[in-house]
């Protein structure tokens, strides 16, 4: 390991923000955890994917606020730990390390469910060790070929979705009326709102989880190349980014196949593979599979980049071992790569031994980890924008509507409690007053140990 430099480089650009910014932003949650959805909420999961895209954009514009402030490594870990106190920064990056660590587990999971729709044969827990040290490989070399990566796994993706609503629209507009194919059909099957406005009320915690990952942008930021430029593009655009990939890829795929007959949805089968299987298109089928496959290594190949950042960031604050600050001489914080490697092999254990719920259990602790996460971010903002009201600094970037988005955002985070609670997520949330009790432990040990 060299000692040259205990910095990262900035070696992402433009395009290279662009697409990690896309890519986090589109994976299991939209491709495979849509099928139950669909289920429960029928159309109006169009509804869900709207409200869900606001709040997670509001989340977004104040994270971004401070990110163009201060783009440094460990992003809103290190805010949280200079605007709020020690604790709340030791909090916000270790549940940030912890969440992306499970998150990784979840989309390798889910990858090997893919790879089961054209081998069933082949276990999955074979499938998950050869994607895991693909990707490590990956993360241990500079960041300019992990950005390139990422811009190629994410724009077959979203060159893919494209095509997808453009082949959808094209058999809408052009099939034989007998086919059943047109957008009558979000409304004609029990109506928009099939189970009332209950049965979308109650997906929304689930639903959220398609939005895990938006928050990348704010891990790059500190190897980003101009971030006062680039960052608030990025986060500008996802607004027009989730209209087209979660509202139209859905629209379109509830108007070529009613939502009522996707009685065979669950977690293991992806609603978008169905629909061109249940319309007689079995290489369009077999096309989807493959690109599903992309997104979820999209994701758990910045899931792990995400993760050794935040770690280096710990590190950087006191509030990790030493070790993960080292870098070697292209700018990769090697040691922070490889640990957070180790804890994500877990997921291969997890898939030798219970194939069956790895996926499910996964999804369920990540809901809960990543609703912390949010409601961190928009309570550090607003310790952000005290600390900038007392010194008279105006924002490059300013959030929207703050403190009142703050608020919506707060009272948004409460409710998914409050319905992860009534459909069954009970466990995720007692979890959160126990894992902050766990963590303010350690960093208490940690604390005497420690320089801060």
């Amino acid at each position: 390991m060299s000692n040259e430099s205990t910095h990262l480089k900035r070696g992402l650009k433009n395009r290279h923000i662009q697409l990690i910014a896309m890519g986090g932003a589109i994976g299991t949650g939209l491709f495979l955890g849509s099928a139950d959805v669909i289920k429960s909420a029928g159309p109006s999961i169009i509804l869900g994917y709207a409200i869900g895209g606001l709040i997670a954009f509001l989340i977004m514009r104040q994270l971004g606020e401070m990110i163009v402030e201060e783009p440094v490594a460990g992003s809103f870990s290190h805010f949280a730990y200079k605007y709020w106190g020690k604790f709340p920064g030791f909090l916000a990056g270790w549940n940030y390390w912890i969440l992306y660590i499970l998150v990784a587990m979840s989309e390798l999971t889910a990858a090997a469910k893919y790879v089961n729709f054209w081998w069933p044969h082949i276990p999955a827990w074979t499938t998950v060790l050869v994607f895991f040290v693909a990707i490590t490989a990956i993360n241990l070399a500079n960041v300019k070929f992990y950005g390139e990566s990422e811009f190629w796994l994410s724009i077959i993706k979203v060159t893919a979705i494209i095509a997808m609503i453009i082949f959808g629209l094209y058999l809408i507009f052009t099939a034989d009326p007998s086919a059943g194919f047109g957008f009558s059909n979000l409304w004609s099957h029990g109506g928009f709102f099939p189970h009332g406005f209950e049965g979308l009320f109650l997906m929304l915690a689930f639903l959220m989880f398609a939005f895990g990952g938006i928050e990348l942008i704010g891990m790059a930021a500190a190897e980003a190349k101009d971030p006062e430029k680039t960052i608030p593009k990025a986060i500008n655009q996802i607004i027009p980014r989730i209209l087209i990939f979660y509202i139209g890829s859905i629209a379109i795929l509830l108007s070529l196949v009613p939502w009522d007959q996707f009685t065979g949805g669950s977690l293991d089968k992806s609603p978008f593979v169905m629909v061109f299987s249940l319309i007689g298109i079995a290489w369009a089928a077999n096309l989807v599979n493959f690109i599903i496959l992309t997104a979820a290594l999209s994701v758990y190949n910045s899931g792990m980049y995400a993760n050794s950042r935040m770690l280096y960031g710990l590190a950087e604050q006191g509030n990790a071992p030493k070790v993960f600050k080292q870098v070697n001489k292209q700018g990769v914080p090697i040691p922070a790569v490889l640990f957070s490697a180790l804890l994500i092999f877990g997921c291969v254990l997890l898939n030798y031994f219970v194939p069956e719920d790895a996926l499910g259990h996964l999804i369920y602790i990540v809901v809960g980890a990543l609703v912390l996460n949010w409601a961190m971010i928009s309570l550090t903002h607003l310790k952000f924008k005290q600390a900038m009201k007392k010194t008279g600094q105006v924002s490059k970037f300013p959030a929207l509507w703050s403190p009142v988005s703050n608020i919506l955002v707060l009272v948004f985070i409460a409710m998914v409690l409050g319905i992860m609670w009534k459909v069954g997520f009970k466990e995720s949330v007692l979890m959160i007053p126990i894992w902050i009790v766990l963590m303010f432990g350690l960093y208490k040990m940690l604390n005497k140990n420690m320089p801060q």
